[in-house]
């Protein structure tokens, strides 16, 4: 794919992983849309991007369809295509399954998992017409389950199934589908503040050159499913 002044929308968008990405896409001259439920930290994130010409903040809750579709919609007026989806909204609650929460429950269930049905349903119909890319943002928890993650292993063992089950679906209108699961990311996810000590860790700017890669992958080639960890794990 010739990145140059094609468009990228990136749900969670506003820091961590999806702002890493954005950024990247951004070096290579795309033109980039980043959502989050705040407009104001979007706004702001978008700032901190650069070119208000290339970057456009947008207020979207990805657990509402209606809400993605008037994403799609703005990204669509304002460039006239999307190329590029990467569904990155996440929230993560971890306790024993019997004192996770109901309403815990349906918040990761809502965002993690029907939030990328949503921002596919929303897009589809752009990444037909662009022949485009439509990105998941998984995790190793999509594959490895542990104690205290009963409902974020669920949602993430179930976006993996989803993307793998999208990416047979659309490839006949050569979109093509990848679901990336990176391990330990210096993120903000969880109620993290990324410092020194997340040093060890996949940072942002790694993932988003995962995504540049699979970009400029040929287009006979889709790595489906990537497993990304750090190379040297903290042993503490």
């Amino acid at each position: 794919m010739d990145l140059k002044n094609k468009v990228a929308y990136i749900t969670g968008g506003s820091k961590g992983i999806g702002y890493g990405v954005a950024k990247a896409l951004l070096e290579a001259g795309m033109r980039v849309a980043i959502s989050g439920r705040n407009l104001e930290t979007v706004t702001q994130a978008a700032q901190a991007l650069g070119d208000s010409t290339r970057v456009l903040p947008i207020a979207s809750d990805v657990a509402q369809l209606g809400q993605e579709v008037a994403a799609v919609k703005q990204i669509v007026d304002t460039w006239g295509q999307l190329d590029v989806v990467l569904a990155n909204a996440g929230v993560g609650h971890f306790a024993p399954v019997d004192e996770l929460s109901e309403a815990q429950w349906h918040e990761m269930i809502n965002v993690n998992l029907s939030g990328v049905f949503h921002t596919l349903k929303a897009s589809v119909a752009a990444l037909k017409a662009s022949k485009g890319y439509y990105m998941t943002l998984a995790s190793l928890a999509g594959t490895n389950f542990f104690a205290s993650g009963a409902g974020y292993n669920a949602t993430k063992f179930g976006v993996v199934g989803f993307s793998q089950a999208a990416m047979l679906d659309l490839r006949q209108y050569d979109i093509k589908v990848s679901t990336l699961m990176p391990g330990s990311v210096a993120s903000h996810f969880n109620h993290n503040e990324p410092s020194d000590k997340d040093a060890w860790k996949i940072q942002p700017e790694d993932i988003g050159q995962v995504v540049l890669d699979l970009l400029k992958m040929h287009p006979r080639t889709l790595p489906s499913k990537v497993e990304i960890r750090p190379s040297r794990p903290d042993k503490k």
